[in-house]
């Protein structure tokens, strides 16, 4: 299969890269804007190609962007949008700078490279954008994730959106709103907290969702959580 993981970096984006590397018939694009660890992420795996992109800088995303994937794949099965940005703010402190970033990186960002990838998705193809409880209707929010909670929720409806709008070309769109889990962004925003979760793990059950639920489901919000959130 030929996949792409938007925001591989770091954190549960490189898991799921290491994951779906393990089977040598999928080719991977893994992008992220922090080029020397991407470098070292493909290094000795060929079915690993890695671009540097900042999605929150929409202006180089076309270019930097789109011309690489064509030349690595004339199709694209699976498009899966890790990327992720969290400022621990409580909403009156927080400035539009920081407020304009994760919403660019969380939300504008993955539906910029959806537009830019889909014309290479065939029928049968999926996309999976990746969410929090944070942004789940209902669940227990948190002081200081206002936008970073919003900004989740928004890609979550788009998530919803896209799958009526896409259906018609045969491209299954789910969202998976992931609870805590422990990686270097968790704990650069709230230090010292223990997530029930690590990365690796986590990463194993999105790898085969992204692979075979779009089989039985299409424009589901999945919560994947041990407590609330």
């Amino acid at each position: 299969m030929n996949i792409i993981v938007n925001g591989g970096s770091r954190g549960i984006g490189k898991e799921v890269v290491l994951f779906l590397s393990q089977d040598i018939n999928n080719q991977i694009i893994v992008t992220g804007r922090n080029e020397v660890a991407l470098k070292s992420l493909a290094a000795g795996s060929p079915n690993i190609h890695p671009v540097t992109a900042d999605i929150s800088k929409q202006d180089d995303l076309e270019s930097t962007f789109t011309g690489k994937i064509v030349r690595n794949f004339k199709k694209v099965d699976v498009l899966i949008n890790m990327a992720g940005a969290l400022v621990s703010k409580e909403f009156m402190e927080i400035d539009d700078k920081e407020a304009r970033f994760m919403m660019e990186t969380n939300f504008f960002g993955p539906a910029a490279v959806i537009r830019l990838v889909k014309p290479l998705m065939p029928a049968g193809s999926h996309i999976v954008n990746i969410s929090s409880m944070g942004g789940f209707q209902g669940s227990v929010k948190f002081k200081g994730l206002s936008y970073y909670s919003s900004s989740k929720a928004a890609i979550s409806c788009l998530s919803e959106c896209l799958a009526e709008e896409f259906k018609g070309s045969g491209i299954s769109v789910n969202c998976i709103a992931l609870g805590a889990v422990q990686t270097e962004m968790l704990g650069e925003a709230f230090p010292g907290y223990k997530a029930p979760v690590d990365a690796f793990e986590i990463a194993s059950f999105i790898a085969y969702f992204a692979l075979n639920c779009h089989k039985f489901m299409n424009g589901k919000i999945i919560p994947v959580a041990v407590n609330n959130p």
